[in-house]
């Protein structure tokens, strides 16, 4: 049955640890829970020892009242058993409360720890692996590894109720109590054969379920696109296919572990037949009393049932094992971008030097070969070329989105490398094509870089950007609500929320990825005054489809295959009749005055 597992192996950060590794790193994780647990401990004990004494108090009972059924002998036993279980009780819930508590705070670290890492984690882990399934690492999974836990307070309180039972029956008849522990091996070895394929089939439930949710998350997030190319069929039997065979999958694994337990009650029957017969014997000839004889039958269902319930605890406890297995796995991913240094430089001017930089997203598939390039303190250098040239890569490599392979890049001189990143990236602005904004209003969203800008200061970056007209074309001003990712919002209103949150921001270097390459001509207008206030002073780099950018830059570099082939300003490029006056004719000329000028006349 092989085929069921098909596309459902490990992530390629995933990591194999053994049940000793992964039980130390969660016991690290108890540590600060010492207190607790070792309440919690004590009270599991106490438990375990009334719990114990209840079948010990019921049997003596028998041999008394076969003497003695007063009404005050009957009221006292009764009384003597609610007394035991209830205080029995109380202890388990106080045990119980201080678990959870502890169980609950570890489970918070390790969402926090696996939030964090995700946080840090570069661009190019999102690219190779689904939004989906890291989701569920951090939620579904460490809510597993909860309820194991939970379980396996559960399990130590009964298996010390084993061992308390277990010593005093000792004391009462060797042979009785020889028969109970006899089959104890053969359980606990069927527990322990079932861990191996218990493991593995938890694993692929766990990665088919997280198979589903990354299909759901992405066919959520592109319903707009499915519906626009009517392709909803072609989504829901694509979803049928992977639903299918998570059905098979987590089937497969209940027939697993249900198996188990028919294998159990064998033993069980076994061993119940046993006692009962033996015992009956020794009562008959005398050897032990009717109370006694009950109580080693009381005492084998106490003690069958947690002996049964490790291959149960078992399996369960392989769920927590490859929850946290997964968990952890993401939380020690191996970042790719790795700084060297945490320097914060005083002030930033925007010098930006590539120095024989290689750079590829895929092995043996190069981007950037020793490409360099200079860009001036305050310049505005536009970047054209085919796509694929490298230009969108250029830009992404000045962010720090991702780790280049060779060669240097210097921010002001200082290696990017060095640099800490929240430091520098706080002085980064970046406006892409298809800006992304939180669900919310559009004055929180402009404040997103600024959290502590006053709304003074959030309505005067608004107005830099796009005047008091675009806020005006708002149902409630700033006030109004955009949406989830901005739907309610047009690609222009959320280009000018974009320019408008880097404008508050202040950044030294501002990198435009095609920033008005999706939006009509007035809006255009609009977010061309806009970032002429943006670009002000400041390192540009500027990646543009858009003559009105290309045009207002100091310099223009024209990429081919990630290398720099032209470089000048607009109108030496277009006198060289080179590379870029044949993008400028493919892209730019029909946006051009003068061609709309001479098209009026032909017209």
């Amino acid at each position: 049955m092989g085929f069921l597992f098909d596309g459902l192996d490990a992530e390629t950060y995933d990591r194999s640890y053994s049940d000793g590794d992964l039980v130390r790193r969660i016991l690290g994780y108890f540590q600060p829970q010492a207190r607790k647990m070792g309440i919690a401990a004590t009270m599991i004990a106490i438990a375990a020892l009334l719990d114990a004494g209840i079948p010990i108090f019921i049997a003596r009972s028998i041999d008394i009242l076969s003497a003695d059924t007063t009404v005050s002998r009957i009221a006292l036993t009764s009384l003597g058993l609610a007394a035991l279980g209830a205080t029995s009780w109380v202890f388990n819930l106080v045990r119980q409360t201080l678990a959870s508590q502890a169980v609950g705070d570890v489970v918070l670290k390790m969402r926090e720890d696996a939030c964090d890492s995700v946080l840090r984690r570069d661009m190019s882990f999102y690219d190779q692996f689904s939004s989906g399934k890291i989701v569920s690492r951090v939620t579904s999974d460490s809510a597993a590894f909860s309820q194991v836990m939970n379980l396996s307070m559960e399990l130590i309180s009964r298996l010390l109720l084993v061992f308390a039972l277990i010593g005093y029956l000792a004391t009462v008849s060797l042979k009785l109590t020889g028969i109970l522990v006899g089959l104890a091996p053969f359980i606990i070895g069927a527990a322990l054969a079932f861990r191996a394929i218990a493991r593995h089939t938890i694993t692929a439930s766990r990665r088919m379920n997280a198979e589903v949710s990354g299909h759901i998350q992405e066919t959520v997030s592109g319903i707009g696109v499915a519906k626009t190319f009517r392709q909803e069929p072609a989504i829901y039997a694509e979803f049928l296919t992977v639903n299918r065979q998570s059905q098979r999958v987590n089937q497969r694994t209940r027939y697993v572990f249900s198996s188990i337990f028919p294998i159990m009650n064998i033993l069980s029957a076994i061993g119940t037949t046993a006692l009962v017969y033996v015992g009956g014997l020794d009562v008959r000839s005398g050897a032990i009393s009717a109370g006694t004889w009950f109580l080693f039958i009381q005492g084998l269902q106490s003690i069958w049932f947690p002996l049964t319930s490790i291959a149960s605890f078992w399996s369960q406890f392989q769920i927590g094992l490859a929850a946290g297995e997964r968990v952890f796995g993401l939380i020690d991913a191996e970042p790719r971008v790795v700084q060297s240094d945490d320097l914060k430089l005083p002030t930033l001017r925007g010098e930006i030097q590539f120095a024989q930089v290689n750079f590829e997203y895929k092995d043996d598939e190069p981007v950037l070969t020793d490409f360099s390039l200079h860009i001036r303190a305050g310049e505005t250098l536009a970047l054209v070329g085919h796509t694929g040239s490298g230009k969108s890569s250029i830009a992404k490599l000045v962010a720090r989105f991702y780790e280049f392979q060779g060669g240097q890049i210097s921010i002001d001189g200082v290696d990017i490398r060095q640099l800490d990143l929240g430091d520098y990236r706080a002085r980064l602005g970046m406006v892409t094509q298809s800006p992304f904004l939180f669900d919310g209003s559009v004055r929180e969203n402009i404040r997103y870089g600024r959290p502590d800008a006053g709304d003074t200061e959030v309505l005067a970056a608004a107005r830099h950007v796009g005047g008091d007209e675009w806020i005006a074309g708002l149902p409630n001003g700033l006030d109004s609500q955009v949406g989830e990712r901005g739907a309610s919002l047009s690609m222009g209103q959320r280009q000018l929320v974009s320019l408008a949150r880097v404008l508050l921001q202040d950044p030294a270097i501002i990198i435009l990825d095609e920033a008005t390459a999706s939006v009509d001509p007035l809006t255009e207008t609009l977010i061309q005054e806009g970032l002429d206030t943006v670009l002000a002073g400041r390192t540009a780099i500027v990646i543009a489809h858009r003559l009105s950018t290309v045009r207002h830059a100091n310099r223009i570099i024209v990429l081919r295959k990630g290398a720099i082939i032209e470089e000048g300003s607009h109108r030496s490029l277009l006198e060289a009749n080179g590379h870029y006056a044949e993008l400028y004719n493919t892209y730019f000329r029909h946006q051009s005055l003068e061609y709309i000028e001479q098209a009026r006349k032909t017209a």
